[in-house]
């Protein structure tokens, strides 16, 4: 490591004028300038006249001497500014021996830019008046007083490796609040200290204490913002005591890292604040932190991560013999009390571009052993380094530097157990812990608390004392990837955007769309014309006279005028006119005159007309056909038809319709994102990969692309691109719980448990901020949480539960694409232990769904959306007696986590790859646990892999916890309709029905019941049930089952507009094919008969039944089969 050379280095500080400066007896005052440095003098100035104006030119220069090894080093620049004091010397009196001279105020000069690798600076540092000074009343018109202040140095006293090496530690202790009863302002003074440590250069520790704390009563609230003060002693201008240009500003407590940070101590932290005792430092040292020092403080935090930070007071002793009236700064060594300390968790500051933290930290008894515990230090800064400490170092001092510690390693065992709460935190009463031993001696140093108790430092614990202090950097301990260079890495990872489209112009491009206009008129012409006049012509043929004609013509020219076509005509041709006379006359701007108006209209309508009959020779009369009716289907109801053959195992049409979509709208992502998750769901992960990508390509700030991209790389382990997705998705959208909670799970899978920390904990600051902000939100509107589904919006499915065969109405199975098995029979394993120990009982809590549109319309496809439990009016029979009692509405729910949210996203878009992982989370997590949407997830992740018995068991579990929650009984009925048991999946699906809220998957519960009802010869029931279907999210196999219940029941009419519908939306589903033929022979319509049955053959109907139904019919009626 690259070393300060030794060669001392001279620092000069020149004062050059003096601004607007006047003095105790009139405005031109005789003054002079003493510099002081480290509370050494530097030299006194020439006494100099002030102007009338206020000026004075010192040209002032004193210098000292920087020499690390042996002199002022660079924690000493870092910790103390260079005082000015300026001095008035009044004229001398008769009978006067000596000169008087009266301060009139001080400046403070700042060394830090020294410290940032200058050799030189300039400012402008304002003179404080002293109590009593004329500044301190400034003249009318006149400015405050300044002092301009140059620096210099020779060469930098530190090079480019260094600066870039080291780091500047700024630590502020703001106060200690809701201190004990026993503090009182009145009795013998106290000094109020608070110390830390801090790694240094070689091995030793470098202390930063903090002196002389104000005890004040409550009442009020201290001001926001407030100056930080230097914590050097004997300034005497008030207001030199701030530092320029640094303040408290305080912030939200949620936004802190301390321990105090949560909803429920908002209520505490604001009466300690402003009713109780408090004391008050408002204190900024600094230590200035060498290459190795750095590298030293980065690893004692990451192996001891809670730092210890401790509180003592110590009574001021008052000097006899003539000294009455001074308070000496001087300590009973036997008088050390109220020990505490506080445990400030530091691991924030190796957060990538985390530089700075703040919070309140509780105060505990100083008790050795769960000091060494918790931080793994073995000495007390205040006691076993010895008084010395406190009473040779300045006063928050830290430039003296540490003796070697009189610590010894052997530490007596504690024979006494110490009673602790769950999370290490002593109890009232606890047992001292043994001290530590001074190395040359076998007894306790001088000082230490009896071995019993800290009795004192347990006020603190039970007055509630905490510390807010702040920590900051001057550059990040772990840099962070700028933004910019993340978005250069996913542009390098990514293909790139398409070419837009070209639009081709010019004037061959107007005179072609012209021609393809009047090509179109004339045939919208034509169709008139054989509509009017086509059984005339039949009849009269090559016949008709020139009068006809004429006659024709003007009945033609009257029909078009009144109906408006002429008008539409016009309008149609218009925009083709424009472009001719834009595009080859080159007029874009107003004519001059009339007359050349009229020139250019008669050449364009020659041209207009000549090009009339270029493109009426062109169209010859085979060209003219009538229009073609095609309904087009829309994107969303292509995702449904997906779905549905997704749910059928009819993997390959579902591919027919994703890909539909995408030469619909290639530009719209959301359309690349749901054919991605496709591919996931059938296991093709590097498809998946190309489809997310381009995606991200489309919209490269899409944060959910981004997401999924860092999915997919995860998956095949190309971890480091992984990174770069989640980093930039959470440097993009920093509020997204999502983004932190894959970026945690990443972090744990390299085993960065530091960055995993991060990651989680940021996560679920966003979330409880998102929720604290729904909260208001409902707060304001009705205070009740609803979930309804929207009207008319088609639903979809996302889990492969069940199956259709060949598109048919019949759902059956599907075969589970495998990928979790291994880990969740694990998880299944750990679960059963777990849920041993989690409490029966939950607090009543409303829990609030989160659904970001922005993964794309596919907004319905899973079977755990949380909804809380209404009044159930269920018509099937069940037995209730093993449950438990109802619970009250909108109190089942469990808290929603971060890890839960991320479960939903990931099911969304078919990663169960990704989701079992995250599902050991949920079990762990503090606010986590099972819940029934919990079991729901795992419910599904069985059906998956066709494990029915294990999803019927988690299936139960989730019915104890919330048995009115829909989404439980819609799933339970898809277990029973996939296991066979058609009974207990129609009682499932009724209940399911009859809630008054909807399940969030209710397409293929109308579906699957409707098919019961049908087996069952329910007709009326099925019919019902699958109109319903078709007003929430008509499909081919909804208007179908519609058409079956409505043939079995004999109305014939109903069912053929059912089949038609269901026929427009699919013309390949051969079932439909099937029944269009049944209601043709019942109708006795012979030639559609045999065109539906031709169709049903060449789809190749796999329901022999049905089959066996046609032939049986056609032999009744006699017709329908071509092959008779």
């Amino acid at each position: 490591m690259e070393q300060v050379p030794s060669i001392g280095k001279l620092v000069q500080i020149t004062v050059t004028d003096g601004y607007d400066l006047r003095g105790y007896k009139g405005d031109t005052p005789v003054t002079f300038i003493h510099a002081e440095f480290n509370q050494m003098a530097l030299g006194d100035s020439a006494k100099i006249t002030v102007s009338p104006e206020g000026t004075a030119k010192y040209n002032f220069t004193s210098s000292f001497e920087f020499n690390p090894e042996g002199g002022i080093t660079l924690d000493d620049l870092a910790h103390n500014p260079v005082f000015l004091t300026v001095t008035e010397v009044l004229r001398k009196e008769k009978k006067q021996k000596d000169e008087k001279s009266l301060i009139l105020g001080q400046a403070v000069v700042d060394l830090l830019p020294l410290l940032e690798g200058e050799s030189s600076f300039e400012t402008m540092a304002p003179l404080y008046p002293v109590q009593g000074s004329p500044l301190e009343t400034p003249r009318q018109g006149f400015k405050q007083c300044n002092l301009e202040v140059k620096v210099f140095v020779a060469e930098p006293l530190l090079t480019t490796a260094q600066v870039l090496g080291s780091n500047l530690l700024k630590v502020t202790l703001e106060g200690a609040y809701s201190v004990p009863e026993s503090f009182i302002p009145v009795g013998p003074p106290q000094n109020y200290m608070v110390g830390l440590q801090i790694p240094s250069l070689g091995e030793k520790d470098y202390p930063i204490l903090f002196k002389n704390g104000t005890l004040k009563l409550g009442g009020e609230r201290e001001p926001i913002p407030r100056p930080k003060k230097w914590p050097i002693a004997n300034i005497l201008a008030p207001g030199a005591n701030n530092i320029p240009d640094a303040y408290i500003v305080g912030g939200p407590y949620e936004e802190e890292e301390g321990e105090l940070n949560h909803p429920e101590d908002r209520e505490f932290r604001n009466q300690a604040e402003t009713l109780k005792k408090r004391i008050i430092w408002d204190l900024e040292s600094r230590c200035y932190l060498h290459p190795s020092a750095v590298v030293s403080f980065q690893k004692r935090i990451a192996d001891c991560q809670l730092w210890p930070v401790e509180i003592i007071r110590v009574p001021l002793v008052t000097v006899p013999k003539g000294k009455a009236g001074k308070i000496e700064k001087t300590e009973d060594e036997g008088q050390l009390s109220f020990h505490g300390v506080a445990y400030v968790n530091m691991v924030p500051l190796l957060y990538p571009g985390v530089k700075r933290i703040r919070g309140a930290f509780h105060v505990y008894p100083y008790l050795d052993s769960t000091v060494y515990e918790k931080t793994k230090w073995l000495f007390s800064l205040f006691r076993d380094t010895g008084h010395h400490l406190i009473l040779n170092n300045k006063i928050g001092g830290i430039n003296s530097p540490l003796s070697k510690p009189l610590i010894s390693k052997n530490m007596k065992e504690d024979k006494t157990a110490k009673e602790k709460n769950t999370d290490g935190k002593p109890k009232p009463g606890d047992v001292q812990a043994p001290s530590i031993k001074s190395q040359s001696s076998d007894t306790p140093l001088e000082g230490e608390p009896p071995l019993s108790h800290n009795s004192e430092g347990q006020q603190y614990y039970e007055a509630g004392t905490y510390i807010v202090l702040e920590i900051q950097l001057d550059k990040a301990l772990v840099p962070k990837r700028m933004p910019e260079e993340l978005a250069r890495r996913v542009k390098e990872m990514i293909p790139p955007r398409p070419p837009l489209t070209r639009r081709t112009g010019g004037a061959q491009k107007a005179v072609g769309d012209y021609h393809m206009q009047i090509k179109s008129i004339s045939r919208a012409i034509l169709s008139e014309y054989y509509r009017m006049f086509g059984k005339q012509v039949t009849e009269l043929g090559n016949d008709i006279d020139t009068e006809t004609l004429e006659e024709q013509k003007c009945q033609l020219n009257y029909e078009l005028n009144c109906s408006g076509k002429y008008f539409a005509f016009k309008e149609q041709l218009k925009h083709a006119v424009v472009k001719i006379v834009r595009e080859k006359y080159l007029r874009t701007t107003s004519f001059e005159s009339q007359e050349e108006l009229q020139t250019f209209i008669s050449e364009l309508y020659v041209f207009l007309v000549d090009q009339m009959h270029v493109a009426l020779n062109q169209t010859m009369p085979d060209d003219v056909q009538g229009p073609i009716q095609t309904i087009k289907t829309s994107s969303e109801q292509l995702r449904l038809f997906a779905f549905e053959a997704e749910v059928s195992e009819n993997f390959e049409m579902a591919a027919v319709y994703y890909e539909e979509r995408l030469v619909r709208e290639p530009q719209n992502l959301d359309h690349w994102l749901d054919y991605g998750a496709f591919c996931l769901l059938i296991e093709d992960n590097i498809k998946a990969q190309e489809c997310f990508r381009k995606a991200l390509s489309l919209n490269e700030s899409h944060v959910h692309s981004l997401l999924l991209c860092g999915v997919l790389a995860v998956l095949l382990e190309n971890y480091e691109e992984a990174e770069i997705f989640f980093e930039d998705a959470t440097c993009l959208e920093p509020t997204n719980v999502i983004a932190w909670t894959l970026l945690g799970l990443y972090y744990e899978i390299q085993n960065n448990d530091i960055r995993m920390e991060m990651a989680f904990h940021e996560a679920s600051k966003q979330l409880q901020a998102h929720m604290l902000q729904s909260r208001v939100t409902k707060q304001k509107s009705s205070g009740i949480v609803e979930y309804a589904e929207e009207g008319g919006k088609i639903e979809s499915s996302l889990g492969p539960w069940g199956t259709t065969n060949d598109s048919s109405a019949t759902a059956i199975k599907v075969e589970a694409p495998a990928g979790a098995g291994a880990a969740l029979s694990i998880l299944d394993e750990f679960l059963e232990d777990s849920t041993k120990l989690q409490s029966e009982s939950r607090e009543p809590i409303l829990t609030t769904q989160f659904q970001d549109p922005s993964i794309g319309p596919k907004t319905s496809n899973t079977f755990f959306k949380e909804i809380p439990p209404k009044k159930e009016a269920s018509k099937c029979e069940d037995s209730l007696g093993n449950l438990h009692p109802v619970p009250q509405p909108g109190v089942s729910q469990s808290p929603t986590t971060i890890f839960m949210e991320t479960i939903r996203f990931l099911m969304k878009v078919n990663a169960v790859q990704y989701v079992h992982r995250v599902l050991a989370h949920e079990l762990l997590a503090p606010q986590g646990g099972p819940s029934c949407e919990y079991y729901l997830v795992l419910a599904q992740t069985h059906l998956l892999k066709k494990d029915f018995a294990k999803a019927e068991e988690y299936l139960q579990q989730a019915v104890q916890m919330d048995y009115l929650n829909p989404n439980v009984w819609g799933m339970k009925g898809h277990l029973y309709f996939l296991s066979g048991n058609h009974a207990e999946a129609k009682a499932c699906y009724e209940r399911t029905v009859s809630f008054i809220v909807d399940a969030s998957e209710m397409h293929f519960i109308f579906l699957r019941l409707g098919l019961i009802y049908l087996e069952e010869k329910e007709y009326e029931k099925a019919k019902k049930t699958y109109l319903q279907a078709c007003k929430r999210s008509p499909s081919c196999l909804t208007w179908l089952g519609a058409g079956i219940a409505c043939y079995r029941l004999g109305e014939l009419t109903e069912a053929e507009d059912a089949l038609s519908e269901a026929n427009v939306l699919n013309n390949h589903n051969a079932e439909v094919w099937a029944y269009l033929a049944l209601v043709s022979l019942k109708a006795g319509r012979q030639l559609e008969a045999e065109q539906a049955y031709k169709y049903t053959i060449k789809l190749k109907l796999k329901d022999e039944a049905l089959l066996a139904e046609i032939h049986t019919l056609q032999e009744a009626v006699g017709f329908g089969n071509p092959s008779f």
